[in-house]
C-alpha cells in the first residue's frame, strides 16, 4: 500500500494566516483611542476667531496658510489674503489668487525681498501702506480669514511698531481668524496666538544639493 503523501496545497501560508490576536488588540487600542478623542470633542465646546502663526525655518509657512484660505473659501467663508515684502516673481498664489475667486480678497505690494531691494525707508514705507490695507480688511465685517503673509518679516525688522500691531490684533472681532507667517516671529505675537506652528528645516534641495527654486512647489 502507497504511503500517500500529505497535501498542503490548500493551507494557508503564513502570511495569509490571518492575525486574529494582532487585529483583536489593534481594536481594543483603537477603542481607548476613540474614548480619549471622544473626552476631548466633548470638552472642546467654544468657538472663536483664532490667531495663527505659522513660522520657523522650514518650507511651508506660507503654503500652509494658503491651504486655510481655501478651506475657508471651500465653506463659502469670505477671505483676505495681504502680502508684506514678497518678491516680485510670478507665483503660482498670486495667478491663482488674482482670478476673481469668489469671496477673495487678494492685494500684493511691494518691491521685492528686503535683500534684493536694500532700502530700509523705501521698505518701511511699503510696510506702513500694506499694514494701512491689512487694518482696513481686520475693520471689514465681511471677512471670515484674513491671512497677513509674511507680516512676521516685517515685525522682524522693525518695519512696524509691535505694540500696534499686537494690540490691533488682540481687538480684532472676536469671530473673525488671522493668520500671521514669516520666520522669527516675535515672542509678543506667540503670546497671544491661539495657534502656532513652527517650520523645521530638516532638509531642503536647494541647501542641500544646489537646485534652484521651482515653479509649482517654491513659487
Amino acid at each position: 500500500m502507497e504511503k500517500q503523501e500529505s497535501d498542503d496545497s490548500a493551507a494557508p501560508s503564513p502570511s495569509e494566516t490571518p492575525d486574529t490576536d494582532g487585529n483583536a488588540r489593534h481594536k481594543t487600542k483603537m477603542q481607548a483611542l476613540k474614548r480619549v478623542q471622544d473626552k476631548k470633542r466633548d470638552r472642546a465646546d467654544k468657538e472663536k476667531g483664532l490667531i495663527i502663526v505659522y513660522t520657523g525655518n522650514g518650507k511651508g509657512k506660507s503654503t500652509a496658510a494658503f491651504g486655510n484660505a481655501i478651506r475657508a473659501l471651500g465653506h463659502g467663508m469670505k477671505v483676505a489674503v495681504i502680502q508684506f515684502l514678497k518678491g516680485n516673481w510670478v507665483t503660482g498664489e498670486k495667478l491663482f489668487f488674482q482670478n476673481d475667486l469668489p469671496g477673495l480678497y487678494y492685494y500684493h505690494y511691494g518691491k521685492g525681498f528686503t535683500w534684493d531691494t536694500q532700502d530700509r525707508p523705501s521698505d518701511i514705507e511699503v510696510c506702513q501702506t500694506v499694514w494701512a490695507e491689512l487694518k482696513k480688511a481686520l475693520d471689514n465685517p465681511d471677512y471670515h480669514l484674513i491671512v497677513a503673509d509674511e507680516l512676521n518679516i516685517a515685525l522682524r525688522y522693525n518695519y512696524l511698531d509691535i505694540q500696534e500691531v499686537i494690540e490691533t490684533l488682540k481687538n480684532k472681532r472676536p469671530d473673525l481668524h488671522v493668520i500671521v507667517t514669516g520666520r522669527n516671529a516675535k515672542p509678543q505675537l506667540i503670546e497671544i496666538a491661539d495657534l502656532v506652528t513652527e517650520m523645521t528645516l530638516v532638509k531642503h534641495p536647494y541647501e542641500s544639493q544646489g537646485i534652484k527654486a521651482q515653479k509649482g512647489v517654491e513659487f
